[in-house]
């Protein structure tokens, strides 16, 4: 060998070595601005307010049926957790005439108490139609829960009545197409709430002590049943809600509209996952004209949300998909890789600093829930309650399968999207250290989860 081919390849080599390198680099800052949440004793709101990427203090898998909850109503939102209890939100009746919110210990399921109050907009109940969606948000003093008919209701952690609103009587209806599913977001002293009405839809802010509203925006005017989430960026958050065609930045302390985002279109379910550093992974789907008539991949991807040098905020594309679409579940990133599950079943796992594709894995069926990552697995909670396991994503891309929950009494449609009736449609799952927390609509399940 030449003197000049071996120096030619020894540049090309040390080229690859220095793009690894700086790959890492990028990651590693990525993850340090928006680090791993070490699983606790907590899971106070939906999707964890973003955080699903987790790091335990044992090895994490799921193991036997700890305890099973046949639930009175309906309802579709996820279980949320705090200081051992367990708060899950249903709706009642033909025309889900009652909303009911009900606290259980987390230990053995036993029922603690049970809230309820008169839908402020009984509409008649079918798998058409939202169904107790949105999930509550808890803190120390207690948990707040908006129901899709406009109730609004703060509780103790014992079920004490701290303040309600009726959103219908202060502004009015609240119908929408399919109903709501927004869940509400939260920091420290407000919760934010997102009604996409079909006119004049609005978001509020209200003081989560008292509930007087702070102040009250237009909405986005679009099909929606994604989340508003709270966003990291410089200096500070932002608010950003999406909805088909557009993503919107709001300033959280006065409800200014600081940003619009219009290159995406099919954006209706996923919600916002923040990465750090003004960035977030969005999702959309494709199929019934939601995708404009593009390419659906295109809008998949990452985000990011910078100013100006004279000091607007804008957003732009940090990557595009090329093949991974969404479905109802967020796509989500863990350990450097980005998870999208497409109608159909089929995961892609794609690196989150540039979009590359790792790999591309079909699934044993559509994915309703949100994934969660625990250590060096990602869990997948199928919507007919089988829940796959990846294990090393990056390089073994093992994948466990593991169906141990009781069949329900009706089962899922072999459509993918399709409603279902009858509680069989996993909708949601939270965990804390040592145990999931899988929803049907009629029935909760807990899960042990960690291998001492």
């Amino acid at each position: 060998m030449s003197t000049v081919s071996f120096l030619i390849i020894n540049k090309a080599d040390l080229m690859k070595r220095l793009l690894a390198a700086v790959s890492v680099l990028v990651a590693a800052f990525l993850f340090t601005a928006c680090p791993r949440l070490e699983a606790g004793d907590a899971w106070p709101s939906f999707q964890n307010g973003g955080t699903v990427s987790l790091s335990p203090s044992s090895p994490v898998e799921l193991g036997e049926l700890e305890w099973q909850i046949d639930l009175k109503g309906y309802g579709q939102s996820a279980p949320i957790i705090l200081n051992d209890q367990v708060y899950v939100s249903t709706v009642d009746g033909d025309q889900k005439d009652v909303c009911l919110v009900t606290a259980y210990r987390l230990a053995d399921g036993r029922q603690l108490w049970q809230h309820s109050m008169k839908n402020a907009s009984p509409t008649k109940s079918s798998s058409y139609v939202s169904r107790a969606a949105p999930s509550p948000v808890a803190d120390e003093s207690g948990l707040i829960c908006f129901f899709e008919g406009g109730n609004m209701v703060a509780l103790t952690a014992a079920g004490k009545v701290r303040w309600e609103r009726n959103l219908v009587e202060d502004y009015g209806s609240v119908d929408a197409r399919h109903g709501l599913s927004s869940s509400p977001e939260q920091d420290k002293d407000f919760v934010y709430v997102w009604v996409e009405r079909s006119d004049d839809p609005y978001v509020i802010c209200l003081d989560k002590q008292t509930g007087k509203t702070k102040w009250k925006a237009a909405g986005l005017g679009a099909t929606s049943w994604a989340s508003p989430r709270l966003v990291p960026v410089a200096g500070g958050h932002h608010l950003v809600l999406s909805a088909i065609g557009s993503i919107v930045g709001f300033d959280p302390a006065t409800g200014e509209r600081l940003w619009t985002f219009t290159d995406i279109s099919g954006n209706s379910t996923p919600s916002p996952m923040p990465l750090g550093q003004g960035r977030f992974l969005i999702g959309a789907t494709t199929g019934r004209g939601e995708s404009g008539g593009g390419r659906a991949a295109d809008s998949n991807g990452v985000v990011e949300v910078v100013k100006s040098a004279n000091e607007e905020w804008t957003a732009q594309y940090v990557w595009q998909a090329k093949r991974a679409t969404s479905s109802f579940g967020s796509p989500i990133v863990h350990d450097g890789i980005a998870f999208f599950v497409n109608r159909e079943g089929v995961l892609y796992g794609l690196d989150v600093t540039d979009g590359k594709e790792i790999f591309a894995k079909r699934l044993k069926g559509s994915v309703w829930a949100t994934p969660i990552g625990i250590g060096n697995k990602t869990f997948f909670f199928g919507k007919d309650g089988v829940v796959q396991t990846l294990t090393d994503a990056r390089s073994g891309q093992k994948l466990a399968t593991w169906n141990n929950l009781p069949q329900p009494m009706a089962a899922a449609s072999d459509d993918p999207e399709a409603p279902s009736d009858g509680g069989a449609v996993l909708y949601a799952a939270s965990y804390v250290d040592g145990k999931f927390l899988l929803r049907r609509g009629d029935v909760l399940y807990a899960v042990n989860g960690e291998v001492k």
